[in-house]
């Protein structure tokens, strides 16, 4: 049993579903998709982290971003693995944690052009459409609702005016014990943006069938019970 809003619902037919969040950079999704996968038992997939992971290889070894041969063949035999390690979702490349590694600003800088590549986004679908054929998982990242799980059972678009996201990136970052300047971080959640819905491969779009959930004013529980309310009610 659940407890939203002080009413008990039962989960038993949300057993094996696929909720799908897509969103802009710094919306909310990572923390808020790991929440409302916790309180529905759900395994949380995190697709932006698997591109966050081979952007930080390729880097570390001197892999060019805008090399796409390079970058497509290592998407396809890159061993990532998610593991829940004390409750915490941790990522893992050749069985080195580097949970922190890929949030770097150097990874976050050249992410969005590594995961422009038509063969690296077609490696990567692949492996995201395997690890949720079993389904009862929350996916997020910028093409989760369009491509990877087109027909997911849930569909949310999380957004975020550009000061608040940027407000978030620049916590995140401190937490890190990096500097840098909301100005900063403004212009480069600007520059993603574009980047990410102009690409030629599978662009940052809104799903016609998604439901928009604007995090600006919303806490972190309010965007859970937000989505797990919406799971409720139009999942059948």
């Amino acid at each position: 049993m659940l407890h939203v809003n002080d009413v008990k619902y039962n989960l038993t037919r949300l057993k094996g579903k696929i909720i799908a969040i897509d969103g802009p950079a710094g919306a909310g999704k990572s923390t808020t998709a790991k929440l409302v996968a916790a309180r529905l038992g759900y395994t949380y997939l995190d697709t932006g982290a698997m591109y966050r992971a081979l952007t930080h290889y390729a880097l570390k070894n001197n892999i060019d971003p805008s090399d796409g041969k390079k970058l497509s063949a290592l998407a396809e035999k890159l061993p990532v693995e998610f593991k829940n390690v004390d409750g915490v979702n941790r990522v893992f490349i050749n069985g080195e944690d580097v949970t922190e590694a890929i949030r770097t600003p150097e990874v976050t800088q050249n992410v969005s052009e590594v995961a422009a590549h038509p063969g690296v986004r077609k490696a990567m679908v692949k492996k995201q459409i395997e690890i949720g054929k079993h389904g009862s998982i929350v996916a997020e990242g910028r093409d989760t609702t369009t491509v990877v799980f087109p027909n997911a059972d849930l569909k949310i678009y999380l957004d975020a005016s550009v000061k608040q996201r940027a407000q978030r990136r620049l916590l995140d970052l401190a937490k890190m014990g990096i500097s840098t300047t909301l100005e900063e971080q403004e212009s480069e959640i600007k520059r993603r943006d574009e980047y990410d819905s102009h690409r030629k491969h599978s662009p940052l779009t809104k799903a016609h069938d998604a439901f928009v959930v604007d995090t600006s004013k919303l806490t972190i529980e309010q965007q859970v019970d937000r989505i797990i309310s919406l799971a409720l009610t139009h999942i059948h």
